[in-house]
């Protein structure tokens, strides 16, 4: 807890510097509050990416000819889809309770990025995409769809941080697609844990230098 300064216990009001200062860390307590992306989350966020696509990858290394993961591990995938996003849900509830303007997202964002999740499965539902032997597309094809749209609508707010790791999420789609459906999984794996250090490691530097 922060102490008042002798000065303005004693009535005699605060020295211009030591205000000044209690301005700043009241300022960096509130961008640390009100901080949607919480660099311990997505720390969390990156190690279980990576051991939850990891486990998976290990499951169809050796798969020849490739049959793709069991509907058990495919399960384990979805559940953890379900807990981020729940989890990301009640953190920016938190962080922009009360809040309005551009730190919410609008509707039409809100629309957008659903659409971008929805719109790859049920375009590769409908041209016959699907089953365990095309699962690598049916996990890098979304990411590189879903990466874009975040970016771009990043971009629009001039979120640039948030932009490159939109765009560093695509990337990460593009690689998967490229490597094989088995390794796909081991690409993904990493290049998302990847992706989350570094978003982790800009806002904390960010919070830390104002």
């Amino acid at each position: 807890m922060n102490t008042i300064p002798d000065t303005a216990a004693e009535g005699g009001g605060f020295d211009p510097r030591q205000a000044a200062d209690l301005l700043e860390r009241t300022r960096r307590r509130a961008m640390r509050e009100f901080e949607p992306a919480q660099p311990w989350l997505l720390v969390i966020r990156a190690v279980l990416v990576l051991g939850t696509l990891g486990t998976v990858w290990l499951t169809v290394r050796r798969q020849d000819p490739y049959t793709g993961p069991k509907a058990s591990v495919l399960l384990v995938v979805a559940a953890f889809v379900v807990v981020n996003f729940c989890a990301t849900v009640a953190i920016r509830r938190r962080a922009t309770v009360g809040v309005s303007g551009r730190s919410r997202f609008t509707p039409v964002e809100i629309g957008l990025l659903a659409a971008s999740w929805i719109a790859p499965y049920a375009v590769m539902a409908g041209v016959g995409v699907t089953g365990d032997s095309r699962s690598g597309t049916l996990l890098t094809v979304p990411l590189i769809v879903v990466g874009l749209v975040f970016a771009g609508v990043m971009a629009v707010r001039a979120d640039w941080r948030a932009c490159g790791t939109g765009l560093a999420v695509a990337v990460t789609g593009a690689v998967g697609a490229s490597v094989g459906q088995a390794g796909a999984w081991a690409v993904t794996a990493v290049g998302l844990c990847v992706t989350l250090l570094g978003s982790a490691a800009a806002i904390t530097l960010r919070l830390h230098h104002g």
